[in-house]
């Protein structure tokens, strides 16, 4: 059995890992030339940076099976601090009860409790978008503080037109009432998969696994093609995927197709669509990413992972220091390297933006939240484009995904997988579930739906860390 993947990510690597494991003759093609996706690692400026922060939290087996096997131990526990930065003042996540009543004035925590009060006596029946969906779970206030802003930033659009199925994947089960209780109780025996402490980390980057897992692959005898971007997915007569194109017209057959491109794309290139299938295809879109990196001279900046930044006066939503994620990143270096992402559309002005504008808006938008001091110098910076990493779940988006997964269902030997393969907002682990469990569903293990993964049913955070990762 021969098996093509498209897309060196997370999604595509653990696939091709556990096909190439068990004797399958697979090849992966990857457009760029590095393995990782949007997960892979690089050195710059003499250290190790992500792109943007990565981390490893999962209660399901085979994804931490995995982990442990690729890695061999090559990975360190890391104390997460993340804060909130709302209104100049820095708010501890998870939720610390004396931090909030510090930080806020009396007058707008009566408000919070006042309009949770509100909406838990007049909820809203069957909220459709995450403003609504928030605000029925938290009331306006804690709404407009602590989701809004952030949001708006990362998604491109108003709230009122995010789909409720967003916040219900990665809010879940947190409450106001449970946020405070924890918050009292000092976040003693908190589960919830956003406000977990400790996370898993490879010593060397998140890209360590990736590169790691593409070792083996060609250890087992798997191939991995780099620079080398797929065209369309052939699809014969009888509807059963045939084979790929590349772009400069190689063709290669297969009895499979493992397609990790985005969703869109990668039925748009498909000969013969349907014009509603291709009209479904126009109505999803993806939001972009621009990390700016800066280097500063100097270590004694702020504490944390990231910030999440939620002030509407800055155009970054979140901020990363590489300093603080683990020694082997920086080694003897005496210099602490930032990242600042900014989220864009195609259209937008940022997005083609030279990167000197970039960097000077990064340098200005650092200062006035105070994160670097004065006295430290900024070295260099560097700016990185991403194309298409989020899905877009605008209220609707569900019809036309669901004529897309229904065309693609009908291709026998097609399986789409992956953040961008199957337009679903996961992280690296539901991808790298998928990976394992499309593996699976090839070699004739346990079938699982794949569409089912990162879902309002399930998810694969929940857990303690410690006893599903040290084992």
């Amino acid at each position: 059995m021969k098996v093509l993947v498209i897309g060196a990510g997370p999604a595509g690597l653990s696939c091709a890992h556990e096909l190439a494991k068990k004797g399958v003759d697979v090849q992966l093609y990857e457009a760029s030339e590095f393995v990782g996706g949007m997960s892979r690692s690089f050195d710059l400026w003499g250290q190790r940076v992500d792109l943007g922060p990565h981390r490893f939290f999962s209660k399901e087996k085979k994804i931490n099976q995995f982990f442990a096997e690729v890695l061999q131990g090559e990975f360190t526990m890391i104390n997460r601090l993340t804060r909130i930065y709302y209104k100049k003042r820095f708010f501890q996540y998870p939720l610390k009860f004396t931090n909030v009543l510090f930080n806020l004035n009396p007058f707008t925590i009566v408000r919070i409790l006042w309009d949770y009060l509100i909406q838990r006596i007049n909820p809203i029946k069957n909220p459709t978008t995450f403003e609504s969906w928030v605000t029925n779970r938290f009331g306006k206030k804690l709404y407009e503080i602590f989701f809004k802003s952030y949001s708006e930033k990362l998604w491109g659009i108003p709230c009122s037109k995010i789909d409720a199925e967003w916040a219900a994947q990665r809010i879940k089960t947190l409450s106001l009432i449970g946020a405070v209780i924890s918050a009292i109780r000092g976040n003693a025996g908190n589960k919830h998969k956003t406000l977990v402490d400790e996370f898993a980390y490879p010593k060397h980057g998140t890209g360590l696994l990736y590169e790691k897992c593409a070792e083996q692959i060609k250890e087992n005898g798997g191939k991995i093609h780099l620079s080398s971007a797929v065209k369309k997915v052939i699809v014969d007569g009888s509807n059963q995927a045939k084979g790929i194109e590349l772009v400069d017209g190689t063709t290669v057959e297969a009895d499979y197709v493992i397609s990790t491109m985005p969703f869109t794309t990668m039925i748009k290139g498909i000969d013969n669509v349907p014009q509603p299938v291709q009209d479904a295809a126009d109505q999803l879109y993806f939001r972009n990413t621009i990390l700016v990196y800066l280097e500063v001279n100097g270590t004694g900046l702020f504490e944390d992972n990231w910030i999440y930044v939620h002030s509407p006066d800055v155009k970054h939503g979140r901020i990363t220091n590489f300093r603080n994620w683990c020694p082997t990143l920086y080694g003897d270096k005496k210099t602490s390297i930032i990242c600042l992402e900014f989220w864009a559309f195609e259209k937008d002005e940022i997005w083609t933006m030279d990167d000197e504008k970039l960097s000077n808006i990064a340098k200005k938008e650092i200062g006035k939240l105070n994160l670097v001091p004065k006295s430290m110098d900024i070295l260099n910076s560097k700016v990185i484009r991403i194309p298409r990493c989020y899905p877009v779940y605008e209220t609707g988006y569900q019809a036309p995904l669901k004529t897309l997964e229904n065309f693609v269902d009908k291709i026998d030997k097609l399986i789409p997988i992956g953040r961008y393969g199957s337009f679903k907002y996961n992280n690296q682990d539901h991808s790298i579930l998928m990976g394992l469990l499309a593996a699976e569903n090839i070699t004739g293990g346990e079938y699982t739906n794949l569409w089912e993964i990162n879902t309002d049913d399930e998810y694969q955070e929940e857990g303690d860390i410690k006893d599903v990762l040290i084992q």
